[in-house]
């Protein structure tokens, strides 16, 4: 059993773990225990019975005690959870034996473990560049925001009464984006820039219908190869050349896309492309860099629809590709077609300036096949570090950080000239590209005795790329690497106080303002910025407040010791195109956690790439269709769909260039099988796939899911499996033995990532053995199993390899802590839990839907239709709900005017009583409104939510107390009360009135400005 750092693997993956940890890696990093057939319990030896494991992390992850759950049984008649499972899990799909996974690993040895594991990474310093830098994190920032629950565990502003402060923060991150590019208007954030750049194909393409699209042949090799990926199922031609020879005078190209500075650091003036861009009809695109936009001419400036990159070097870490956020800005017409999320500015029922998610109506979820894109996320955690970085330096700082940087550049070139070889570029910003006067083998060499990465080029030239981390000793040896006597002193001392070839010197410098709001200019102290972060952070609803029970989103515990390792630099400090034996721990890591993976779902291979959900379906998607035609049936393309399934599917089938066959379902939420037959039966020679979601999002596990995937087989077909709701299966059954083809995992759901606010997340896909070979690349790293032999990959989903590799020791280390019989253990306390919910809950509210014994799976859905008679709306019962400290369950959906209630395992009975009193209490309230002892319009719960400012005014003319509209149930005290900051969100005013940057000086308003804030400007903020 394990014991040291070496780690113990299933006997059959034995192979492919050997291989993957073997090729190029010393002997001492290979050390392996295969053990056979061991057991999931610690062993059993005297000294484990008199000296015993420290903890069991499955009693500290599951809420409910062996007390509760007896209780919550008898509630439901049953007399135990095995008999709970035997009667919502069907018998056909159930998992007759334990998960083959290693005993569990104590909570405080897991650390050390995994500490030996990324030990092995090597921490080089890198000047790869291509959109990825080193920077510094301010550690106030870090423990404040990045290791703060209180920032991380929140969802999606859904209910933005009460996510004032991530609103705040996202609207910041906008006006930072919108002024330092100069454009008009700019979204919450995207998933990396590739993925941007392929959004921003998209639009191109919906907006003029042209079937051509131009990409700069300088422009990053990883976004090039997303895009080509995204152009290829929506049919558009992709030309890669240089813009000087292009010619656009036929008006076939819908837009062109250009990097500035472009990958190789020059700077070159890309107005005469926009201008013939715009000519000839065609939008133009540009990806640059925030950092040299401080001093750089922004693209807004010389006419650009379209700017987009990565915001990642303001205060966020390599983290070996990932998470970080791309940003995406555009012109003021193209602002109702720009993807992903936005905030903008509204009003509340009191006519105050507040904040939510713009034009909604652009979610997938709703959209269905007619979406756009298939984005339903951002980067919200990651956005919100880019946005208090900002804050923190203010433009002046901003504009040092970035001076200092393009100084630094200069030195290096300079010195490198005086040491013989030739700098491409005259022009640039951080990056040069460096023709070798002497022999390059030795460049080589000596980079390698100083432990520096250098980019290499095919034609034998080298990058170097800084950041604001470099310092004097770092310039000294890469002066060195290239031979060079002298010094970055000696050399700076040579050049004056001006460069020659400086930004500054050129038309090229920025002479506009940025970031003039006071936002920017008042928290540059460390006092100040706390302050301020922890007043946005006081305005939000987390999970270190109450339960957030959103079904299909599985708001579970991150516990502290699965996310300390996400700051560890062994895990942060490592450029995702360094050479694959630098990255030793993080390919331990990554084999360990397929592995695991494999065996929880069936599966054969698993790929990191997709960085989201619905990455991850699209991902899955293009591996079906690429296997089709690898078998010579490229011609299959329908893809059948349930009308219950997850809003992002039919928009990632359509991305897939699939063509999408809606399902029905009968009264009991279940798909309607006969109808399903029908259609397999209809469309048998088109079939591609059917996309499930399982437990469906009907809330039960459907009986006949085994049967539904033989019929697809049987016709041709592939099956795609939402793994949305895996956190029901986990143990119970395993959707690669029922029928599953390809899987995507939301580890930011079912394996304990935390949603950050609205991102990130980590959407892998597993598949079976037939669809590994057709799993993505990578044009600059390739991933293991996607460059041997038979490997015909079918593109590239994400800017990174293996997706945001940082995050995944979270779940890495909850699996390894849980173990088979504690993950078992999670599965069947949800559902549990879910099921006593319900139950008691039964004298008010009716549960739509139940499976054949009358049992609910891991969430279920509330009927709030009744209600509408009486002018009652499912918001009201949402947003009254704030007034007991809770965030509402998922609204509306998949059924109009119902609740979807997941309250997952890491909540106890009485945790989940205080939420089921909170129901009660407004459904009394609403009988109040039917038997007529209230007016509708008078009740607390068209009032909802009721701020403290209400609350506490000098009158009140209501019907009801004020104790009775605050503290309206007798868990809700003085002590622990949250108070909504706003009150009832006018969705409509802000759609008709779209602000999506801060707001003018007048309507701002805080606590902490600083004194250099001008009279005048305290006049406005006054007034």
């Amino acid at each position: 059993m394990y014991r040291t750092s070496k780690f113990a693997v299933a006997s059959r993956t034995v192979p492919q773990i050997r291989d993957r940890l073997s090729k190029g890696f010393p002997a001492k990093f290979t050390s392996i225990h295969f053990v056979r057939n061991f057991s999931c319990s610690p062993a059993s030896t005297g000294v484990d019975k008199l000296y015993p494991r420290h903890d069991n992390f499955s009693d500290r992850h599951i809420g409910p005690s062996a007390a509760q759950r007896s209780k919550m049984l008898d509630i439901l008649g049953l007399k135990s959870t095995d008999e709970l499972i035997r009667k919502v899990v069907p018998e056909n799909i159930r998992l007759d034996r334990e998960l083959n996974l290693e005993p569990p690993v104590c909570e405080n040895e897991v650390l050390t473990r995994l500490y030996e594991i990324t030990s092995q990474n090597q921490t080089w310093r890198s000047y790869i560049g291509m959109g990825y830098y080193n920077c510094n994190i301010p550690s106030t920032i870090k423990r404040n925001i990045l290791e703060n629950p209180g920032w991380s565990t929140q969802y999606t502003p859904y209910q933005p009464e009460v996510a004032q402060g991530r609103l705040e923060s996202l609207m910041n991150y906008q006006t930072m984006v919108a002024d330092l590019t100069a454009m008009d208007i700019a979204n919450a954030s995207l998933l990396d820039e590739s993925t941007a750049a392929a959004e921003a194909m998209g639009l191109c393409y919906r907006q003029n219908k042209r079937s051509r699209f131009y990409m700069d042949a300088k422009l990053h090799p990883q976004t090039i190869a997303v895009v080509e990926t995204r152009a290829e199922s929506l049919g558009v031609d992709i030309v890669i050349a240089n813009h000087k020879d292009m010619d656009f005078s036929k008006k076939d190209f819908c837009g062109v896309i250009f990097q500035y500075p472009d990958t190789e650091g020059n700077i070159e003036d890309f107005t005469r492309l926009v201008d013939t861009a715009h000519a000839h009809g065609s939008l133009a695109v540009c990806a640059t860099d925030l950092l040299a936009l401080t001093i750089l001419r922004p693209p807004g400036e010389f006419g650009v629809d379209i700017a987009l990159g990565n915001s990642q070097r303001f205060g966020v870490p390599l983290n070996y590709g990932g998470p970080h956020a791309g940003f995406f800005a555009v012109k003021d017409s193209l602002k109702r077609m720009i993807p992903g999320r936005m905030v903008g500015l509204t009003q509340d029922s009191a006519k105050n300036k507040c904040y939510r998610l713009a034009l909604q109506t652009r979610e997938q979820h709703i959209r269905r096949d007619k979406a756009t894109s298939n984005i339903c996320t951002a980067q919200a955690l990651l956005a919100n570090i880019s946005a208090m970085f900002a804050i923190y330096h203010g433009p002046k700082g901003l504009k040092y950080l970035a001076t200092r940087v393009h100084n630094g550049t200069h030195i290096i070139a300079e010195g490198l000239k005086k040491a013989g070889h030739t700098i491409e570029h005259a022009m640039f910003f951080d990056t040069i590209k460096v023709h070798c006067g002497t022999d390059r083998q030795t460049v080589l060499d000596r980079a390698q005795e100083k432990q520096i990465n250098l980019r290499t080029f095919e034609d034998g030239t080298f990058g170097i790329s800084l950041d604001e981390t470099v310092k004097e000793e770092d310039m000294d040896d890469i002066l060195w690497v290239f031979g060079s006597d002298s010094t970055s002193a000696m050399v700076a001392e040579s050049m004056g106080e001006s460069p020659q070839g400086s930004i500054s010197n050129s038309g090229f410098k920025r002479n506009s303002e940025y970031l003039t709001h006071p936002v920017f200019n008042s928290y540059h102290s460390e006092t100040k910025i706390v302050r301020y972060m922890k007043m946005l952070e006081n305005k939000d609803v987390s999970l270190v407040h109450s339960m957030i029970p959103l079904g299909s989103c599985t708001m579970k515990l991150n516990s502290t010791t699965e996310m300390e390792p996400i700051t560890w630099k062994e895990i942060v400090n490592i450029h995702p195109f360094v050479p694959i034996d630098q990255a030793r721990g993080y390919q331990q890591m990554f084999a360990e956690l397929e592995r695991d993976l494999c065996e929880i779902t069936g599966y054969d291979n698993i790929s990191f790439q997709p960085n989201s959900g619905a990455q991850g379906e699209y991902a899955g998607l293009r591996a079906i269709m690429a296997y089709l035609a690898s078998i010579e049936q490229k011609h299959r393309k329908v893809c059948l769909i349930p009308r219950t399934a997850h809003g992002t599917n039919p928009a990632s089938a359509q991305m897939s260039g699939m063509k999408i066959c809606p399902v029905d379902s009968d009264k009991q939420g279940n798909i309607d099988v006969r109808h399903f037959a029908k259609l397999v039966e209809k469309h048998r020679n088109d079939l591609a796939c059917v996309m499930l979601t399982y437990p469906s999002t009907s809330g039960v596990f459907e009986e006949g899911v085994r049967e539904m995937c033989e019929m697809i087989h049987d016709a041709g077909g592939q099956v795609y499996l939402d793994g949305a709701n895996m956190n029901a299966q986990v143990g119970l059954c395993r959707p690669g033995d029922y029928g599953s083809d390809v899987l995507h995992l939301n580890l930011h759901k079912t394996f304990c990532i935390p949603h950050g606010g609205g991102g990130p997340g980590m959407g892998p896909i597993g598949v079976k053995k037939h669809l590994a070979p057709f799993l993505p690349g990578h044009p600059v790293v390739s991933p293991s199993g996607t460059s041997g032999p038979g490997a015909t990959p079918f593109g590239v989903v994400s800017a990174a390899p293996w997706g945001s590799s940082a995050i995944l020791p979270i779940s890495w280390a909850y699996i390894k802590m849980m173990g088979a019989v504690g993950l078992r253990h999670a599965t069947t306390a949800a559902i549990l839990n879910a099921n006593y919910m319900s139950t008691r809950l039964s004298d008010y509210y009716k549960t739509v839907f139940r499976g054949k014994y009358g049992f609910c799976a891991h969430e279920f859905i509330l009927d709030c239709r009744e209600f509408k008679k009486y002018g009652v709306e499912v918001a009201d019962v949402a947003k009254r709900l704030q007034d007991f400290g809770f965030h509402a369950p998922t609204m509306s959906w998949p059924v109009p005017g119902t609740l979807m209630i997941e309250p997952t395992e890491s909540e106890d009975k009485e945790e989940l009583d205080r939420f089921c009193d909170a129901l009660i209490q407004i459904r009394l309230e609403i009988r109040d409104i039917e038997e007529g002892r209230i007016d509708v319009r008078q009740s607390p719960l068209k009032h909802a939510p009721h701020t403290m400012n209400v609350v506490m005014s000098s009158t009140w003319d209501r019907p009801y107390s004020r104790e009775q509209a605050a503290f309206p149930a007798p868990f809700v005290t003085s002590i622990n009360k949250v108070w909504p900051t706003c009150g009832r969100i006018d969705d409509v005013y802000g759609d008709q009135n779209l602000i999506c940057s801060c707001p003018p000086m007048e309507s701002y308003s805080s606590p902490y400005l600083e004194e250099s804030v001008s009279e005048e400007s305290k006049e406005k903020i006054a007034a």
